[in-house]
This record gives structure tokens, C-alpha cells and sequence, in this order.
């Protein structure tokens, strides 16, 4: 009997050297059968792909315009081993910001090669933007976060928002590195226990995005969208589309919207599915138990397909 499951892939700053080694997909990276794949993403970002994974160096793997594709490759082949190797059904998929192109994929919405072309320009357009930061508020209401960072918002040319509300106890501001700190100062006023600032010069999911999010929208008319043939949980409105056409829209307005990640934790804890974070790393997980969720496994834990078994 095949097992059910809701299946999440992760977004940038999930990233780390040895992905593929690490995260048991090497074999599949190496094998014929995706060479063609690997081909694609080394021309697409003038590197030997494979050796920058597995070899570094750091900084360039975390180069926005490198990291995005290199992460939708690596969740692509961690998706394609557990679709191969188990007998399960993804019922519902979902990424984090990044981690949508994973799930469109997944859902036969668009081809692995055109996530990639997609990711590849989407991170080259961040880069160009203006300059910013981000900061992690842990410990103050989402609600009280966003009061404060209009607050601390005086035009828009110093402005912050928040753009990545991960869990009840972490929001992501993003804006101005100005309107930055002073939001930090506020938060800390009113209660917050630490605000951490990121080590990005991109203002992620911030109105700075938003003339990025204008030109991208050149590229994703080069690419045809079909109704996923999975249901895909989006960022932007945290619903399912009822056509293709609406999904070029939302990754537009992804750019510069937040990641609702507690509304769609708490969707999830709804269906009483297992869930699987499918990619590098364990930050997901990290927000599935921030956000009291229950039965989730991650593909790149050594252990993983053996707890998958023994769940299912």
C-alpha cells in the first residue's frame, strides 16, 4: 500500500558543501540517466557543477544567482530517489520562497530544466537589486513585529517588512539596512528575546524586490506553466490555483511578499499526513517542530529511508 505524504522543499540558506555526498543522492548525480540535468546547470552557471557542490568554494556556492539553481537541482534529485525508491504518493507539495520551483516541478507543472533557467535568472535579478538586510525577530508576535516595522519604515527608500514568518517564536524582517536596525531596536523595546541579523545583502521578499519582480516577469512568460498534476500550496496566498495561468502571478508577487510558513504549517497539520522535507538540510524540520508539528523526516538524514519505511 502506497504511503501518502505531504511533501516540503526547502529554500536558500539551506545550502552547505557535499550536498549531494551528505545527502545520499551522489549515485543518482553521477548516473546517465541525469547527466544531461547536471550538463544543464553546470552551462547555465559557467561551473562544474558537481565539483562546486561537493568541493566549494563556499562563497561561490552561496552566490544567490548559483545557490537557487543548485538547490532546485539538488531537491529535484532528492525527489526523484524517494519517488524511485519507496512506494509513496505525494498528495500535497509545497516549498519554502525557493522551494516553490521544487514543487512545481514535482507537480509535472514545469520541467526541471525550466525551474532552472527560471531560478537561475530570478537569483541574477535579486542580485542587481538594491542592496539590503535581513534579521531574524524571535520571541514577539508576528502581529506586533509588522506594526513596528511601519513604524520604522520613513519612506520608501528606508523601508522593512516582514518577510518570512517561519514560526509563532521567528519572523524574518527584510528592508533597508537603516529601517533594519531600527525595527530591531523596536522589537527589542517591546519585548523580543534577540534580533539576530542575517549575513545576506539581499532584502528578500521586501518592496526592494519589487522592480526585480517586474522584470522577472519577462522570463516566466518564456516558460508554459501547466495545472500541477499535485496539489501545490503557494507562498503568497497559501490556497491551491484552480488554473495555470494564476501561477505566474504569484511568483511575481513572491519576490517581494512574505513566506506565509505558520499558515501553511498549520494546513498541514490538518491533512494528518507524515510530512517530508525533500532536499539538503534540516531547516524545515527545524519549522516543522517550531510550528508543533508532528511525523516529519527530512531525505537527507542518513536514517531516512529506513524511518520512512518503518513509519509507513
Amino acid at each position: 500500500m502506497s504511503l501518502s505524504a505531504f511533501l516540503a522543499f526547502p529554500g536558500q540558506g539551506s545550502q552547505h558543501i557535499s550536498m549531494l555526498s551528505n545527502g545520499g543522492i551522489k549515485d543518482i548525480a553521477l548516473s546517465s540517466e541525469y547527466s544531461h540535468v547536471m550538463e544543464y546547470c553546470s552551462e547555465l552557471i559557467s561551473h562544474d557543477v558537481f565539483k562546486l557542490i561537493e568541493e566549494g568554494p563556499e562563497d561561490l556556492l552561496s552566490q544567490t544567482s548559483i545557490t537557487q539553481p543548485i538547490l532546485v537541482l539538488c531537491s529535484y534529485l532528492h525527489f526523484e530517489k524517494l519517488i524511485n525508491s519507496i512506494d509513496i504518493t505525494p498528495t500535497y507539495l509545497a516549498g519554502h520562497s525557493l522551494g516553490e520551483y521544487s514543487a512545481l516541478v514535482a507537480g509535472n507543472s514545469i520541467t526541471i530544466n525550466e525551474a532552472l533557467k527560471l531560478v537561475r535568472k530570478r537569483g541574477e535579478l535579486m542580485e542587481l537589486a538594491p542592496s539590503g538586510s535581513m534579521s531574524a525577530i524571535m520571541g514577539l508576535n508576528e502581529d506586533i513585529i509588522a506594526e513596528l516595522c511601519i513604524a520604522a519604515s520613513n519612506s520608501d527608500n528606508s523601508h522593512v517588512q516582514c518577510a518570512n514568518l517561519n514560526s509563532p517564536n521567528q519572523t524574518v524582517i527584510s528592508g533597508h539596512d537603516d529601517a533594519i536596525e531600527r525595527a530591531q531596536e523596536l522589537c527589542t523595546s517591546k519585548g523580543a528575546k534577540r534580533a539576530i541579523k542575517l549575513k545576506v545583502s539581499i532584502a528578500s521578499h521586501s518592496l526592494l524586490m519589487k522592480e526585480a519582480a517586474n522584470e522577472f516577469q519577462k522570463t516566466l512568460n518564456t516558460v508554459q506553466f501547466s495545472m500541477p498534476d499535485i496539489k501545490i500550496i503557494h507562498n503568497v496566498s497559501v490556497d491551491l490555483v484552480s488554473s495555470a495561468q494564476e501561477i505566474s502571478p504569484l511568483l511575481v508577487s513572491q519576490l517581494y511578499s512574505p513566506v506565509r510558513w505558520v499558515e501553511t504549517c498549520n494546513f498541514i497539520s490538518s491533512l494528518d499526513l507524515p510530512i517530508v522535507e525533500c532536499g539538503p538540510g534540516k531547516v524545515l524540520s527545524g519549522l516543522f517542530k517550531a510550528n508543533k508539528l508532528e511525523n516529519y523526516f527530512s531525505s537527507s538524514d542518513e536514517e531516512f529511508y529506513e524511518k520512512i519505511n518503518n513509519y509507513g
